[in-house]
């Protein structure tokens, strides 16, 4: 089969259908939660699905914001996202560049250390952090979580990968022109390694934005509370009021899409940088 004068093989055909049936099977839960936050709570589960409700219940995108302070903990969440992100974008970034530019004494040995503690789950150590939180008196502030979260051996893997990729030459014609270590990472290094930068923005926003058990512990008092706690209060001894869930959910969500659309031109782009060199 020719179209345009292309050549159209199977092969082409089924990598097409592949990748729309692959795509298709990832939107259906957005669709549908889309869908179920503009139901009552009581038709949310009826099947077969009604995909494009008859009654739509605008009211729905009300209510979310009356039955609970949705507002402050969007602001909260917001707060701590933005916090965590910007603190993990300058860490992993800064130790990153000792990492790959630097000798100093069990440089390897230190790094494979630290990149080890990927394999552990949080689960693991979570209470030894709970307990050295409560000694420091930050249970129940948001500066726990960000104390907690401001460093990340991944984000220092991810930046090292692509500074590893950049020519040494530029940093030794830097050192001959005068420049000490701090300036050559904050003017050269920095500007060339947006991709990197912009790859780990998105995990660490998606990751922080949406994190459910670290808040669950830390924080105890309503007006600290992160979005993805507030949600629950959508949920009573006895029942549960699905329909705001689902719409509290969507509202949730356009953050997290919002960062995604605007950084993923770079996105490609770091994930294979990242690999060139290592």
């Amino acid at each position: 089969m020719r179209i345009a004068g292309r050549k159209i093989t199977v092969k082409t055909v089924l990598l097409y259908a592949i990748v729309i049936t692959v795509t298709v099977v990832m939107l259906m839960p957005f669709a549908w939660m889309l869908s179920a936050s503009l139901k009552l709570s009581r038709d949310v589960f009826a099947f077969p699905i009604e995909w494009i409700p008859s009654q739509p219940q605008w009211q729905n995108y009300v209510d979310i914001w009356t039955k609970i302070p949705l507002a402050l903990f969007i602001y909260n969440t917001s707060k701590l996202t933005i916090i965590v992100t910007l603190l993990q974008l300058l860490t992993s970034s800064f130790a990153a560049y000792a990492f790959a530019n630097l000798n100093f004494p069990y440089k390897n040995t230190l790094f494979l250390g630290y990149i080890a503690t990927i394999a552990m789950p949080w689960q693991v150590y979570m209470v030894p952090q709970f307990l050295l939180m409560r000694e420091f008196g930050l249970n129940n502030t948001h500066l726990a979580l960000i104390c907690l979260q401001a460093f990340t051996a991944f984000g220092v893997f991810l930046m090292r990968q692509f500074y590893m990729s950049i020519p040494t030459e530029l940093c030794e014609a830097a050192r001959i022109d005068g420049m000490n270590e701090y300036q050559i990472w904050a003017r050269i290094m920095l500007p060339l390694s947006k991709p990197a930068l912009s790859t780990l923005t998105i995990f660490t926003f998606v990751s922080t934005w949406n994190d459910f058990l670290g808040p669950m512990i830390y924080l105890t008092k309503t007006e600290l509370k992160t979005v993805q706690i507030g949600l629950r209060m959508f949920i009573s001894q006895y029942s549960a009021e699905y329909g705001l869930i689902m719409a509290a959910s969507v509202v949730a969500l356009v953050p997290v899409l919002i960062v995604f659309l605007a950084l993923q031109r770079f996105f490609v782009e770091g994930i294979a940088s990242t690999g060139l060199k290592g």
